[in-house]
């Protein structure tokens, strides 16, 4: 199963961390795990890269960290749609997919 949880502080989402396998396939046919990967890989992207926010990302194989340090409120809107949509394919696939969020 792969499990991401969002991170909250004073009402805005923070960042998240994702570990697991949907194992739903084979290794490099599993599209479950395709569809998390990429949203995450997106959002960190977006988050460091695009919109140049201090923050803290770590990624490798089954498992992705993001901790915004500084102006969490500038990323709401990616997160926020984030969460949304793996909170919808945790809808469709509720076997190999969990969406929780933590207070910190």
């Amino acid at each position: 199963m792969i499990r991401i949880s969002f991170f909250k502080k004073g009402g805005m989402l923070t960042g998240f961390e994702s570990k697991g396998h949907s194992q739903t396939a084979e290794y490099g046919s599993d599209v479950v795990c395709a569809f998390v990967s990429s949203a995450c890989y997106m959002t960190a992207n977006t988050v460091t890269e695009v919109m140049g926010l201090n923050a803290d990302a770590f990624a490798e194989e089954g498992y992705m960290r993001l901790s915004i340090k500084d102006a969490p409120e500038k990323a709401q809107d990616i997160l926020n749609g984030m969460k949304l949509h793996l909170t919808e394919l945790e809808k469709e696939y509720p076997e190999n997919i969990k969406v929780t969020v933590t207070e910190e």
